[in-house]
């Protein structure tokens, strides 16, 4: 009896079916809410790890418990300020990365 090889498929080739393709709108938009789920997600991880309830935290960067459980849910889109201060209250180290399409930006 002859097996039959199962075709597999990248992630990116399933984005790109089911999304859409780089630089198209949809694609864009997908993209930016995953961004803004996985800044949640390290907000809660950073939290948790330092013991720290919503209430506290959002004590230490000065808004209401409400504000933080958006940031965590990625249910409002923040202002950068208020993430920056987040971060630092954290403790934590923040990295940003911006991309020029089609041009190479060497900082130092």
């Amino acid at each position: 009896m002859a097996t039959k090889a199962i075709k597999t498929y990248t992630l990116d080739e399933v984005t790109d079916k089911y999304i859409g393709l780089k630089g198209t709108a949809k694609r864009n938009a997908f993209e930016q809410e995953l961004r803004l789920d996985l800044l949640g997600e390290a907000i809660r991880q950073a939290r948790k790890e330092r013991n720290l309830t919503q209430e506290e935290l959002g004590e230490l960067v000065g808004v209401k418990k409400a504000q933080i459980s958006k940031l965590e849910n990625s249910l409002t889109d923040a202002r950068f300020e208020t993430i920056i201060k987040v971060f630092k209250a954290l403790n934590a180290k923040v990295n940003f990365n911006v991309e020029l399409l089609d041009q190479t930006v060497t900082f130092g």
